[in-house]
């Protein structure tokens, strides 16, 4: 389900549950709505409340950690394709091509990336590609089939080589880290539930009247929109909340600029 998706069913369960609270308060026996019960049920609830602050202090940490990760592959992938293109540069202007192709591949990734998630590229993005390499393994084979004439360009092929190989990491953990999702379904659904037990006990001990029902479904709606937030960070390179492509875009403006003199 999608952030939104999910965020609407928290919202509905948890102003649902204040809803019924409310019914529930007109058909409990007097008793039960008493200073006792009430101060019971506020014990009670205060420790439900208690452990769903840690609960969700623990979603969220792991879901910006999950973002910053991304962000960090991001910026990582960026500096490794830098020093490729200069250890290309560095072997001669034989690899002109190669730095060519790179550019444009890392272009149309860019693109199919911040557009439709970290996925294969579709096939209108691969016939986007000018240069031929619809992959970085495309690049790393080309890179392995130079043929260097002394140890200078021998360096500076051994050299691109592990650099693009970790390229080729990064982007796995980038895409290991995407699809495996920082916060687990058993934690957001007994999250859920706590949540809408609290409104509920809130809903048959508030007064009715249109001001205390208006502020839970404030609150509600603050609680259901605190999990989008969750779930967007948990999705470095889907929904609205992304990891910025500049680092990227940086490398790729400047891939094949540099020309060096042997």
């Amino acid at each position: 389900m999608s952030p939104i998706a999910v965020s609407l069913t928290v919202f509905a369960c948890v102003f649902g549950g204040v809803l019924v609270g409310i019914w529930l308060r007109s058909i409990l026996p007097k008793d039960h709505l008493d200073a006792e019960s009430r101060d019971t049920v506020k014990v009670g609830i205060g420790l439900i409340a208690t452990m769903t602050a840690l609960v969700l202090g623990l979603v969220t940490a792991a879901a910006k950690s999950s973002f910053d990760s991304g962000s960090a592959a991001v910026k990582q992938a960026a500096m490794n394709i830098l020093a490729v293109d200069r250890a290309l540069a560095r072997y001669g202007p034989e690899t002109g091509e190669i730095r060519e192709g790179m550019k444009n591949l890392l272009a149309a990734r860019i693109d199919a990336i911040w557009s439709h998630g970290l996925s294969e590229p579709s096939n209108t993005d691969q016939r986007r590609m000018k240069a031929g390499f619809a992959s970085v393994e495309e690049v790393t084979e080309a890179i392995r089939g130079l043929k260097p004439r002394d140890d200078s360009q021998r360096a500076a092929q051994s050299r691109a080589s592990d650099l693009i190989e970790t390229v080729l990491q990064t982007r796995w953990l980038a895409a290991l880290g995407v699809v495996q999702s920082s916060v687990p379904l058993p934690f957001l659904s007994v999250l859920v539930f706590w949540l809408t037990i609290t409104f509920t006990s809130f809903g048959v001990f508030a007064p009715r009247n249109g001001t205390v029902l208006a502020v839970l479904f404030v609150c509600a709606a603050s609680v259901s929109s605190a999990l989008f937030l969750v779930l967007e960070l948990d999705g470095p390179f889907d929904g609205l909340i992304k990891v910025s492509p500049d680092p990227l875009r940086y490398a790729q403006s400047h891939i094949n600029q540099l020309q060096l003199h042997r």
